[in-house]
């Protein structure tokens, strides 16, 4: 049976690291930068340094883990709910794929990924629901890597504290406007806000 949003969760912090794999930020680094010169994705680095809280705001100086390799030294770590890299992923998504859309309608976004993770057809986090692959069309085009806006984190922290019944259920959002599949046509629609359909 899957897990409640708000159970305990357990996390994987990583708290040690070989030193030949670590690097010193420098003047005008950022971790998408950082990221890119070390050919991983921001979402792998970000998961190789738990210790960074925000991936727009490093310091020079300080020591950012770059090898995959790493993840072998770790140690578990019990959190409440969901990690802040999870809430800033989500936020990320929310921006991307509802940026231009009603406030309503980011907040029903956020409320579609944690659908998916209370369902049993989908995984069970946060971050594995946004990355499955062929979900969402950001995380193909590397939007998802582009922070997130104040009211992207907003409706984020509003789905997760009492306003999931905003998306009644539902498990799937498109616009139909302008999506090259039509197989969402067929489910049963739940809502619409804007220019988003709310599938079940």
């Amino acid at each position: 049976m899957k897990k409640l949003i708000s159970t305990l969760t357990i996390v994987v912090a990583l708290l040690f690291a070989s030193p030949a794999f670590a690097y010193t930020v420098k003047s005008g680094d950022t971790m998408s930068k950082i990221a890119r010169d070390n050919s991983l994705k921001l979402a792998d680095l970000a998961r190789l340094n738990p210790q960074i809280q925000n991936l727009d705001f490093i310091h020079i100086g300080e020591i950012v883990h770059t090898n995959k390799s790493e993840e072998t030294t770790t140690k578990p770590e019990i959190v409440v709910g969901n990690s802040e890299y999870e809430i800033n992923l989500l936020a990320r998504l929310v921006r991307a794929e509802a940026q231009n859309e009603p406030y309503q309608g980011k907040v029903a976004v956020a409320c579609v990924v944690l659908n998916r993770v209370d369902s049993v057809s989908f995984p069970n986090t946060i971050k594995e629901v946004i990355y499955q692959k062929g979900q969402f069309q950001p995380v193909q085009n590397g939007q998802i890597d582009k922070p997130a806006d104040a009211d992207s984190i907003k409706a984020v922290h509003e789905a997760m504290n009492g306003s999931r019944n905003i998306a009644a259920g539902s498990l799937f959002f498109y616009n139909p406007a302008i999506a090259t599949s039509r197989w969402l046509d067929s489910r049963s629609t739940t809502l619409v806000i804007g220019r988003h359909v709310f599938k079940i």
